[in-house]
């Protein structure tokens, strides 16, 4: 079992005990991850994140560029996404490209709040990455969070390799 199975595995016992906080009121000391992307991805991750976890991505906001609409938008529209966030309250970003225009605006709302010095802030935006930072925002804080993220997201990019299976063990079948 890997280390990310196990971690689901705890999160799933821990939630049935009331371990987890829920709620989108913004409250004392909630992390929230933030998702951020061109076009729709970051809102198909957060889709994606239901089916695994569904009753813990009520802290999983998904903000988008979307094709047509300007950077002022985006700003716009994150900034009212994290409306809801309390004083307290810390994120973890996760955006698909390091240096990309959602990633630098969002870092810039962030900064405007207040926040940006105890967010932590991942660049590469994938499945794995948003369901090990999902998981694990709550257990371990910056580096050692960022670290574990990263972790994971590079152990599950593999080339799938597809053997093809020999002539004569189909004619054993």
């Amino acid at each position: 079992m890997s280390s990310l199975q196990s971690d689901i595995r705890q999160y799933e016992i821990g939630s049935m005990f009331g371990k987890i906080r829920l709620g989108n009121e913004g409250g004392k000391n909630m992390k929230y991850l933030v998702l951020v992307s061109h076009g729709g991805l970051a809102e198909g991750v957060q889709s994606s994140l239901r089916m695994f976890a569904g009753d813990k991505t009520d802290q999983v906001v998904a903000v988008g560029l979307k094709e047509g609409k300007s950077v002022e938008d985006f700003a716009l529209d994150f900034r009212q996404a994290l409306a809801n966030l309390g004083t307290e309250d810390t994120v973890l970003v996760l955006a698909d490209i390091v240096g990309g225009s959602p990633l630098t605006t969002a870092c810039n709302v962030l900064s405007e709040l207040g926040k940006l010095n105890t967010a932590v802030v991942l660049g590469g935006l994938n499945l794995t990455m948003a369901l090990t930072g999902l998981v694990m925002k709550d257990m371990l804080e910056g580096k050692e969070l960022a670290q574990a993220i990263l972790s994971e997201a590079s152990v599950a990019l593999q080339e799938f390799d597809v053997v093809a299976s020999d002539e004569e063990d189909e004619d054993d079948i």
